[in-house]
């Protein structure tokens, strides 16, 4: 059954912190499909309430807070303002964009944990937690960085390895140091209340494993089935932090509820505010409702390293609740690559949303094209200056733009704008409008089953449509003998140019707009998508207008030397040496056996992008180990390398490989990797001093 079936939805899209601007990997991981999705629904007459806001709890606004100088409201203040801003100016269309440190917010979340914990769903433990002695607090997950025990990551974070993507404790890291003062926390007795995911695990292997096979994303399930498989474990639902919701317990004082709990609760305090400011009832879009058929649709459009968070923990939070509706889907989107490079905040690689609006003044959908044409849909994908303007260029100027150009002016020149019918359609006129009839159904199974880019791809076939009818028809030439006939070629170019700005209402709103004033028409809804009569006899068009213009040479290659001013300026940084770490004892320097090893085999770990297996000759034994390496090395390239290892490191699982030591590796700035080996051949076993 189509999704279009249903009558009712609630779409939210990921909250975005508020310590930092948007840029184009978070458009194409979650707000341009969601926007897209929802322009749809309401084209369909569907009951839609499209909600997001920022997140403003998160301990990445306390660091960066602490950092700058000033308070967490000062910079939630400043981003959220920016964000918003940016948002309305781009086009996305909200229903609300909310805050999560607005009071509606902290009540809603605290009235959750207070359900749960009334319900006897809290495990209340005593925890021996990390605690910066320097700084006199216990410290949050994000306040935590060390080495990743999968992928040997060494700025993984205390909750999450954002290299591998595989969530952690605090305690599970190598080396942990305190992002506050740089030095080595000690372990301090604390309480907190856990939600037990491991209670819930047979309960979201029946709804999610076995409930949502073939309806998630093959990305999004396969995620989701790794995550299980490997077993779920009890999740602190408190911190002791300064910053955020409070825990409403008296015991609890000077603790806050996790990011995580209260997070995704800020889709439902954001509905809450829209329908208090709007006279609605928020519950009929988050509550079961006593006939289910009147249960609204609810759908996450976010990133993927959101995934478990949104599949796992937050339904897991619903269900225990009890009262509130679960997830349909989750169409989570991978990652957007910039320029043969990851997109990074820290390293200014990055195309900011701001700082786009700015210098491409009323270019809002040819952004919104070239993502929705690249999104990452199942697997990575990158964004060029090259391919956006090639794109602008050669399919928006060039197919669509041009089309409609001709239309009109052709219209113009020869009746004035006036439509008229005027001769018998032709064999080939009635072929190119049943034609055209077909894409709105090629567009709404694409739009329904989450392929934006082939709905897209869809839109543009029908502008290519009408280039094509344009192009074999030739009215230019015909009109001098048989003005009637143009009449008609005219007319049926017209139902084109009209049906187009229906089709481009999801994906290009503000075209459609100028298409709609151009055809001096009211813009229509989907039911009248493929109809041959939406422009009549005797109908006046408007004025024409260029619907897009060139991207030049010179404007592309300003954003390429931004990019590498960027770079120059990292590189400049990373040249100047980061400061020794505290002094160790030469007794602590002992404890590490480092060997000369050599690899003598290596294959990729199946299912991973980043994980070699090798079996190297350690000169005492010939061992197992897993190393985050293969972006950087081929297995066939390393096979006889040398390399040192840590013999005497702690055996661990990884993807259920038992890894024993690790081979030690330099990382420059731009997180290159390269082996630390010997610069001639040496006896494996040897000593590294």
């Amino acid at each position: 059954m189509s999704i279009l079936s249903k009558n009712r939805f609630t779409i939210t899209s990921a909250l975005p912190y508020a310590n930092g601007p948007l840029h184009i990997g978070h458009l194409a991981g979650a707000y341009v499909p969601a926007d897209i999705f929802t322009r749809f629904l309401r084209l369909n007459h569907k009951d839609v309430v499209f909600v997001c806001g920022s997140d403003e709890h998160g301990a990445a606004i306390t660091i960066k807070a602490k950092k700058e100088g000033v308070t967490p409201r000062e910079i939630i203040d400043k981003y959220n303002k920016q964000i918003k801003e940016s948002f309305e100016e781009f086009g996305i269309g909200f229903d609300i964009y909310h805050r999560t440190s607005e009071q509606v917010h902290h009540e809603l979340s605290q009235e959750f944990f207070m359900n749960l914990y009334e319900k006897g769903e809290f495990i209340e433990k005593f925890s021996e937690q990390y605690y910066d002695e320097e700084y006199h607090q216990f410290l949050a997950d994000r306040y935590i960085v060390g080495t990743c025990p999968h992928c040997h990551n060494e700025g993984a974070y205390g909750d999450q390895c954002e290299k591998c993507g595989t969530s952690l404790n605090p305690t599970d890291l190598i080396h942990p140091k305190s992002t506050l003062s740089g030095k080595t926390p000690v372990l301090k007795e604390t309480k907190h209340w856990y939600l037990p995911l491991d209670k819930y695990q047979p309960w979201l292997e029946k709804w999610l494993i076995e409930g949502k096979k073939g309806v998630l994303k093959s990305n999004v399930f396969g995620q989701c089935q790794s995550w299980l498989k490997f077993g779920l474990q009890p999740r602190s639902m408190t911190r002791d932090l300064d910053w955020g919701v409070d825990v409403p317990l008296e015991e609890a004082k000077g603790k806050k509820l996790y990011v995580w709990l209260d997070a995704p609760i800020g889709y439902i305090s954001a509905t809450k505010q829209w329908a208090l400011d709007n006279d609605q009832d928020w519950e009929k879009y988050w509550k079961k409702q006593t006939d289910t058929e009147n249960d609204s649709t609810l759908i996450h459009f976010i990133g993927k390293d959101n995934i478990v968070f949104h599949c796992i923990t937050f339904p897991a939070i619903l269900h225990a609740h009890g009262e509130y509706i679960l997830p349909e889907n989750v169409p989570a989107n991978e990652f957007l690559n910039l320029e043969g490079d990851k997109l990074s905040t820290s390293r200014n690689h990055a195309v900011w949303l701001h700082e786009y609006l700015q210098e491409f003044p009323g270019k809002q959908d040819e952004l919104r094209y070239v993502l929705t044409s690249i999104l990452p849909e199942t697997s990575d994908s990158e964004f060029t200056w090259k391919d956006f303007q090639a794109r602008v260029n050669n399919e928006l100027v060039a197919i669509l733009g041009n089309f409609v150009n001709r239309v009109m002016v052709l219209s113009q020149k020869y009746f004035d704008g006036r439509v008229s019918i005027g001769s018998t359609l032709t064999d080939t006129d009635q072929a190119t409008l049943d034609d055209l009839a077909s894409y709105p159904q090629l567009i709404s199974q694409a739009i329904a089953q989450y392929r934006f880019r082939e709905a897209l791809s869809h839109f543009m076939n029908a502008a290519r449509l009408g280039n094509k009818y344009l192009a074999d028809e030739e009215p230019w030439k015909v009109y001098k003998e048989n003005p009637e006939r143009v009449k008609t070629v005219m007319y049926v170019a017209t139902q084109i140019v009209a049906n187009l700005a229906v089709f481009s209402q999801p994906f290009l709103p503000k075209t459609a707009s100028k298409l709609f004033a151009m055809l001096n028409l009211l813009s229509q809804d989907w039911a009248q998508a493929g109809q041959h009569n939406l422009i009549s006899e005797g109908h006046v068009l408007g004025e024409a207008q260029l619907l897009f213009e060139k991207i030049t040479d010179e404007q592309v290659d300003f954003q390429l030397q931004k990019l590498e001013e960027a770079k120059a300026k990292n590189a400049a940084v990373a040249a100047q040496a980061e400061p020794a770490k505290a002094n160790i004892s030469y007794d602590d320097f002992l404890k590490m056996d480092i060997r000369v090893g050599t690899i003598l085999e290596a294959e990729k770990v199946a299912k991973t992008k980043k994980l070699l297996k090798l079996k190297i000759d350690t000169g005492i034994d010939q061992r197992t180990v897993v190393s985050g390496i293969a972006e950087f090395f081929s297995p066939e390239d390393i096979v006889g390398k040398q390399v040192s290892i840590l013999v005497n490191l702690e055996p661990r699982v990884i993807k259920g490989i038992t890894s024993q030591g690790m081979i030690l590796m330099a990382e420059d700035a731009d997180g290159r990797l390269d082996f630390v080996n010997p610069t001639s051949s040496i006896n494996p076993g040897s000593s590294v001093r």
